[in-house]
C-alpha cells in the first residue's frame, strides 16, 4: 500500500478546521433578520442565535460531518468515485418511513417523524446484511442496495399517490425536499449519538478499505475479513444516513461531491479522505445552509436539498465526462 504521508492530510484537516472555526460565528449573524454585532441592538437577538441559529448550524455541521466521511468510505469500498451513500439504498428507506408518518398522521408527535425514519433505515440495514451479509462480496452488496434504494422510492410513490388528503401530500412533499429549517436542539440530541456511533464504525473500518484496495483476495491476504469490513459500512454508513434523512429529510450529494475535493491533497489512500471529507463535508453544509437562509425568495428560503441538488449534478455531469475522456 502506498505509503502514508500523515503532514499532508494534517495540514489540509487543520485548515478546514480553521475554515470552519471562523465560518460557525459568522454562519449566525446572517440570516431574514441579520445581526450586526457593531450595530444597534436587535430585539431577541440572545433568543435567535441561541434558540434558532445555533441548533440549526449545529445540525449543519453535524451533518455535513457524517455526509462527508459517509462519501469518502464508500468510494473507497466500492473503488469507484461515483459512489454515494445514497446507493446503499438506506437513504430511501428512510425516507419511505417519513412518508409513512406523514400519510399515518403520526408526524404530529415530536419524536414518531424521525423513530419512523429510523425505523424505516434500520430494515434496510438488515435487509441488505440479510442479503450481502454471508458472502461480503462487493458486487452483490451494490446490487442489493439499489434493488432496496428502487423499492423504497417506488414504495413511496404509491404512499405520495395514495396521500389521504392535500395537507398531508404537501407535508410531504415539501418534506422530502430535505432542510434545516425550523429544527431544534431536539433534533440535535437525536442525531449527534447515531451519526457519532456511525463516524466510528467507519473509522474502525479505514484500514481495511486501505487493504480492500488492493483487492478482495490481498485485502484477506493482509488478515482483512471481508464479511466484517461490510458490517462496518452497514452500520456507519445506516447510522449516518439514517438519523440524517430522520431529522432533515434528503439531502443529497455531499457525499459524492466532498471527497473528489479532498482527495488530490492527499495521498489517495481511503483512511486519509475520511478526516478531511468529514471536515469539507460539515464546510459545504454550514455555507449551503447559510446561502439558503439569506437568499432572497417570494415564497420563502430556498430548500437545502434542491440547492444541493442544483449544485451537484452539474458536478457529477462533470466527473461523467471527465471519466469517459479518460476511457476515450
Amino acid at each position: 500500500m502506498t505509503g502514508p504521508k500523515p503532514p499532508l492530510t494534517l495540514s489540509l484537516s487543520k485548515g478546514l478546521a480553521l475554515a470552519l472555526a471562523i465560518t460557525l460565528p459568522l454562519s449566525l449573524l446572517a440570516g431574514q433578520v441579520w445581526i450586526d454585532p457593531f450595530g444597534p441592538p436587535v430585539p431577541n437577538a440572545t433568543a435567535i442565535l441561541i434558540e434558532l441559529r445555533l441548533p440549526r448550524a449545529i445540525l449543519a455541521l453535524i451533518l455535513g460531518a457524517g455526509l462527508g466521511a459517509a462519501g469518502a468510505a464508500m468510494q473507497g469500498y466500492l473503488r469507484n468515485p461515483l459512489a454515494d451513500p445514497g446507493l446503499f439504498g438506506i437513504a430511501p428507506a428512510a425516507a419511505l418511513g417519513a412518508v409513512l408518518s406523514f400519510y399515518s398522521g403520526y408526524q404530529a408527535q415530536a419524536i414518531l417523524l424521525p423513530l419512523f425514519a429510523l425505523i424505516g433505515a434500520g430494515g434496510a440495514m438488515a435487509l441488505l446484511a440479510l442479503i450481502a451479509g454471508r458472502s461480503g462480496g462487493i458486487a452483490l452488496f451494490t446490487l442489493a442496495g439499489m434493488m432496496i434504494a428502487s423499492l423504497a422510492g417506488a414504495l413511496t410513490s404509491l404512499a405520495i399517490s395514495l396521500s389521504p388528503n392535500p395537507f398531508a401530500l404537501s407535508e410531504i412533499v415539501t418534506w422530502l425536499m430535505g432542510a434545516l429549517a425550523d429544527r431544534s436542539w431536539h433534533e440535535v440530541r437525536l442525531v449527534a449519538p447515531l451519526t457519532a456511533i456511525g463516524m466510528v464504525a467507519l473509522w474502525r473500518a479505514a484500514p481495511g478499505l486501505d487493504a480492500l484496495s488492493l483487492g478482495e483476495d490481498a485485502a484477506r491476504s493482509l488478515g482483512f475479513e471481508p464479511s466484517r469490513l461490510l458490517w462496518l459500512m452497514i452500520a456507519g454508513v445506516g447510522l449516518i444516513v439514517g438519523s440524517g434523512v430522520a431529522v432533515a429529510g434528503m439531502i443529497g450529494f455531499v457525499g459524492l461531491m466532498v471527497p473528489h475535493f479532498v482527495r488530490p491533497f492527499t495521498d489517495q489512500r481511503p483512511s486519509a479522505t475520511l478526516l478531511p471529507s468529514a471536515l469539507a463535508g460539515a464546510l459545504l453544509l454550514l455555507i449551503a445552509d447559510c446561502l439558503c437562509r439569506i437568499l432572497p425568495l417570494a415564497g420563502g428560503e430556498l430548500r437545502l436539498g434542491i440547492a444541493l441538488s442544483l449544485a451537484g449534478a452539474p458536478f457529477f455531469l462533470r466527473l461523467l465526462l471527465k471519466m469517459r475522456k479518460e476511457l476515450a
